[in-house]
């Protein structure tokens, strides 16, 4: 008799797991057979399960992930596309991230870069780290308009809360002095705790010639590259290559 009243509780009190597993246990019959401590440890744990999944969701529709089916388990490692299965493993763990690490990660055009990044990008928001993904020509252009609107004190303190930034295409296109400052603004606020994951064409090697201010480059490179995990894809472009349809893949 106390039952419906009890879920209007539940979801008042925004415990929406609990509420659907009382649910499905009054329609189950082998439930009323359990104690009350059993029942009661099966409803938490549903709610758990359930705040998990919600924070889950919450994670990846904040970090827009260009490709957010992506997935660690689909990562091929056929064809010398140079991924090291050990390295994989040991970043899925998410130390990395605890240890404010970064990843660099080069090759050329359609070789799955993008994917990769959004593969580890996904890992990190299963394992709780909030994640974003931004396109560095995108971001530049969004830090230039922020300080014409003065929201870049604000952009940039949103920026260095991301456990994980993925910069997607650095190097594609040149850079003006000021996006090259608004970068190492970037870098050097998460250049000690929070990890930065850097996707480019271009070989480590050659960014320098491209931030094209030695004092700037040298800043932003000695923020980056001493504390990173470095993957070099090979290969040719996977959008060349057919599809099979029945087998996961990782098409960028």
């Amino acid at each position: 008799m106390l039952t419906h009243p009890t879920l209007d509780q539940l979801r008042v009190l925004k415990l929406d797991g609990m509420a659907r597993a009382l649910e499905e246990q009054r329609l189950l019959p082998a439930c009323q057979d359990l104690a009350f401590e059993d029942r009661l440890g099966l409803l938490v744990d549903r709610e758990r399960s359930w705040r998990d999944g919600r924070r889950l969701e919450r994670l990846l529709r904040s970090a827009k992930l260009k490709h957010a089916e992506a997935c660690l388990e689909d990562v091929s490692y056929s064809g010398g596309r140079g991924i090291d299965k050990r390295l994989v493993a040991n970043l899925s763990g998410g130390d990395w991230i605890r240890q404010g690490q970064s990843i660099l990660l080069t090759g050329p055009t359609g070789v799955g870069k993008t994917w990769l990044a959004c593969a580890l990008g996904q890992q990190a928001c299963r394992q709780g780290f909030p994640v974003l993904y931004q396109r560095v020509p995108r971001l530049t252009e969004t830090l230039r308009i922020a300080h014409a609107d003065g929201s870049f004190g604000r952009l940039l303190t949103q920026l260095a809360r991301v456990d994980v930034l993925i910069l997607d295409d650095w190097g594609m296109t040149p850079l003006d002095q000021a996006a090259r400052h608004d970068l190492l603004e970037v870098i050097d606020d998460r250049s000690t705790s929070k990890s930065t994951l850097i996707t480019s064409q271009l070989p480590i090697d050659h960014w320098h010639a491209w931030l094209n201010d030695p004092t700037v480059a040298d800043a932003i490179l000695d923020r980056l590259v001493h504390r990173s995990h470095r993957i070099s894809l090979k290969g040719e472009s996977l959008r060349r290559k057919p599809l099979d349809k029945d087998r996961p893949h990782d098409p960028s």
